[in-house]
């Protein structure tokens, strides 16, 4: 999965998709690492949290000039020093419409556009985590080297779980997010270790030339997903 994905759905309609009592959120056709983007967090949730994409781990010394890890890797989740904790404590959910794909084309790369042929909106599965600023004191109670009482705000952070692609998505990328129904999405928020659940998704998907104009993370707009020529 590469890193660029939309939600637009009728928040209405996803909240009945997704049995939240609400589903506000800003519609966004060119989510992209380090946004702030709708999660949802636990098997309790009744709405929407929100969560910036690139996990940011909590012993880390907090968000990197580049971007962070906005993939996990599922078959490595139990080892991956990033990933082994976040995996057996705060699993999330993210959703959907539909994700952006790259190939390559005598011209360059060509943008495409993956969805559900029946127009569902989709749920990946994810990991979340919260950053919180270490605070140093001096022993005069002071802050070290004079800055303020914060250093910077928590952050609450999140990554999508890939596996192998299915045979649909095998000729667009080399993997594929964790993709799962709301049955199997309620299991990953709440089983003990659904690992089973990582496997390339049965879903049927389509997929259609888009603009190269979503090469650019500051264009966001419903053109965006449209078919071009």
């Amino acid at each position: 999965m590469c890193g660029r994905y939309a939600l637009f759905s009728d928040p209405d309609e996803l909240a009945a998709e997704f049995d939240l009592d609400d589903a506000s959120y800003e519609a966004t056709y060119n989510a992209a690492p380090s946004e702030e983007l709708p999660v949802i967090l636990d098997e309790n949730s009744t709405e929407f949290s929100t969560a910036r994409w690139g996990l940011v781990p909590s012993w880390s010394e907090g968000p990197k000039d580049g971007p962070d890890p906005i993939n996990a890797r599922a078959e490595s989740l139990t080892e991956n020093r990033l990933f082994a904790e976040v995996y057996e404590q705060r699993r999330c959910l993210v959703p959907a419409d539909g994700f952006y794909e790259w190939t390559e084309t005598d011209d360059g790369k060509q943008p495409y556009f993956v969805s559900r042929t029946d127009g569902k909106p989709l749920l990946l599965a994810g990991l979340w985590e919260t950053w919180t600023p270490e605070q140093k004191q001096t022993g005069l109670g002071e802050f070290a080297g004079g800055g303020p009482s914060r250093e910077a705000e928590p952050v609450q952070s999140f990554t999508v779980v890939t596996t192998e692609p299915n045979d649909f998505l095998e000729d667009y990328h080399h993997r594929m997010a964790v993709v799962l129904d709301p049955e199997a999405g309620e299991r990953w928020l709440s089983a003990e270790d659904p690992r089973d659940l990582l496997e390339p998704s049965g879903v049927d998907f389509e997929a259609w030339p888009v603009s190269e104009a979503v090469n650019n993370p500051a264009n966001d707009r419903p053109e965006l997903v449209e078919p071009v020529a």
